[in-house]
């Protein structure tokens, strides 16, 4: 009962401290765009007519799917609810496995450390709310130690192959869980190993879900990754921003504390313990995934929102010591982490903790709710009426698409305000810097485009410009936009706008090479068996190209 009850008031108290952040991010309505455009029977979209993986979590955005059937809730909610169920599904799974490792419930106190951790630290609790995949982060990575703890500790829940399954989601959630998935299938295989050839069952049950989807990508999208990793550039390596990201997320809070705290006592209770292949393995699986998942943050120079990418990791670093056994020797190092943690909960925030904008003009990191609650004016911003910003921007469209009686491509043109230019492709386009929120307000039909490229395949093709945040790296400008989409000579476009022709004749000269070509119609050109044939073929190759964002450097067809 004391077991039960700890874990009970731990949830209660991770889900009151996690409502009281509740939020709904521009990354989120990004992908309740995409939800929309296939519940309205358009496909995995999120412009109609242009098939852009702008989404990173496959799985997420299939929950929503399924969920947003429900009538009366708006997508918005459905998110937001969903995510914190999620986040406490997967607290509530690694609090058991921890504790199930512990020992025998009959006989075995425990104390939850590791969760402690969890509810102090404000990253965990703003994006567990915020419409993002982190919510199924932590139920996936919970659900999957829990099972692998299950099959190594007692009786096991389901067959073999079915944990397996649970392990290949990984790439699903987030590609970069593909590195945990690798660590707890060996772990898998370890636990159940009777021989080379009964490895192949849980193999091939692990690999069927992804590498389906993988299929479908490569011929659907004519990529091997979601387009949000073209845009990220998620193969270079950017060390010294993500040790500064890092180090952003662990200075504040004195991190090293409780993690030193949690260790020493779980080390402590190895140590007395007789340790078998099976605590081995448990204890390596989540520890290896987070020394993965960390590292490969770092190598790609982090994020641009405070603390969101290294939660996995941190999670994956707490789950053997979720729930720590109570004994003269732990007592200590427990204590330690529970000070720690009101500590850390009450006053140990970043520099920028509650600013719209860092101190500091050149700091590229920020805390993304505090921005979003000052754009929208409101403490709790859920919906996309919500933030007056993008409401303004919407009613702002509305009134430029009433003024045109043909389709227009429709550009912000400072500071005469927007210009309209002949669409060519017989589509209203507009161009912002956040498009979640105006895609969720604009109708489907509007091509709704970024110039950094999560929603524009014009744009997640061209270099990146040094120095901006992570994440934000490439910026392909309105004129782009313009050369591309608009209709009728140069000359008449720039004299219409504030582009120079030469530009203008440059973008199109690369938009006409062949290979840009190619890439266009594997997203725009209608979808029929050879498309999808074509696509799939060259999507190894289609992911690799680059071009030049300065139109005079990107005018030479390579």
């Amino acid at each position: 009962m004391w077991n039960w009850g700890v874990m009970a008031a731990t949830l209660v108290a991770f889900v009151f401290l996690a409502w009281q952040r509740r939020w709904m991010s521009d990354d989120g309505l990004i992908v309740l765009r995409t939800v929309r455009q296939i519940l309205a029977g358009n496909g995995p979209v999120f412009n109609v007519g242009e098939r852009v993986e702008a989404n990173t979590s496959t799985l997420w955005t299939a929950v929503l799917v399924l969920v947003g059937w429900i009538p009366g809730i708006s997508l918005e909610w459905i998110a937001v609810l969903v995510g914190l169920v999620f986040s406490a599904g997967g607290l509530f799974l690694g609090l058991d496995g921890a504790r199930r490792l512990a020992g025998p419930a009959a006989s075995t106190f425990v104390f939850p450390a590791g969760a402690l951790v969890v509810l102090a630290l404000p990253p965990f609790r703003d994006f567990a709310t915020s419409g993002l995949e982190t919510g199924l982060i932590g139920l996936w990575l919970g659900g999957t130690w829990w099972l692998l703890v299950r099959r190594g500790t007692e009786r096991p829940f389901g067959p073999v192959w079915s944990t397996a399954v649970v392990i290949g989601l990984g790439p699903l959630v987030r590609p970069d869980l593909a590195l945990f998935s690798l660590t707890a299938m060996a772990g898998l295989l370890v636990l159940t190993w009777r021989g080379w050839r009964h490895t192949l069952v849980p193999l091939a049950a692990a690999a069927v879900l992804p590498a389906s989807y993988q299929v479908f990508r490569m011929g659907y999208y004519g990529l091997i990754t979601p387009n949000t990793a073209l845009v990220k550039e998620a193969s270079e390596a950017l060390w010294d921003s993500g040790w500064a990201y890092f180090g952003d997320f662990t200075d504040p809070y004195l991190l090293w504390i409780p993690i030193a705290g949690c260790l020493l006592a779980g080390v402590t209770l190895i140590w007395r313990k007789s340790v078998n292949r099976q605590i081995v393995v448990l204890v390596a699986v989540p520890l290896a995934g987070a020394v993965m998942l960390a590292a490969y943050v770092v190598r790609v120079g982090g994020d641009f929102m405070h603390g969101r990418m290294l939660l996995p990791a941190t999670f994956c670093l707490l789950l053997p010591v979720m729930a720590i056994r109570v004994t003269r020797l732990t007592f200590v190092p427990v204590v330690a982490v529970a000070v720690w943690a009101v500590v850390a909960g009450g006053w140990l925030r970043t520099p920028y903790a509650g600013l719209e904008e860092p101190i500091d003009e050149r700091e590229v990191i920020a805390d993304e709710r505090a921005a979003y609650v000052a754009a929208s004016g409101t403490e709790y911003p859920i919906l996309a009426r919500d933030f007056r910003l993008f409401v303004e921007m919407a009613d702002d469209a509305r009134r430029q698409l009433a003024a045109q009686q043909a389709p227009a491509v429709h550009v912000d043109a400072p500071p005469t305000g927007w210009v309209a230019y002949p669409s060519a492709n017989g589509r209203d386009v507009l161009s912002y810097f956040n498009i979640g929120g105006p895609g969720m307000l604009l109708p489907l039909d509007v091509w709704v485009h970024d110039p950094i490229g999560l929603a524009n395949p014009v744009a997640a093709h061209s270099t990146t410009v040094p120095g901006r945040r992570i994440g934000h790296s490439k910026f392909a400008g309105s004129n782009w936009e313009v050369a591309g989409l608009a209709e009728g000579p140069t000359e008449d476009l720039a004299a219409r706008g504030q582009y120079k022709q030469d530009n203008l004749d440059a973008i199109r000269r690369t938009l006409a090479c062949s290979h840009t070509q190619e890439m266009l119609d594997s997203v725009r050109a209608p979808l029929t068996f050879e498309r999808f044939w074509d696509n799939l073929i060259h999507s190894v190759g289609r992911s690799g190209l680059r071009y030049d964002r300065n139109p005079d450097k990107a005018q030479v067809c390579g």
